[in-house]
């Protein structure tokens, strides 16, 4: 399971609720006026984690839409949500 960064009450990664999120994949943090470009995939789990999906949910989308084994996928959503962290996206 991926458990980096969770919401102490819910139990879920949770995306601080100043988060911009454009369809071609810029990204805004209003509150620190920093912005980021992301791809589609990571485009696609910001906004996941709006909607308030949780860990299996979005490597559920991941294994369903991508060619991609279950280990990599895993890996790949723990070192994007790591630099989300890192970038002080997630609560």
């Amino acid at each position: 399971m991926l458990s980096l960064t969770y919401d102490s009450k819910s139990k879920k990664m949770k995306l601080k609720k100043n988060i911009a999120i454009s369809e071609s994949g810029f990204v805004f943090n209003a509150s620190r006026g920093e912005s980021f470009s992301t791809n589609k995939t990571g485009s696609r789990i910001l906004a996941l984690l709006q909607e308030g999906k949780d860990e299996t949910a979005i490597k559920g989308f991941i294994l369903n839409e991508y060619d991609i084994d279950e280990a990599t996928c895993e890996k790949d959503i723990y070192d994007y949500v790591k630099m989300l962290v890192q970038f002080n996206l997630i609560e």
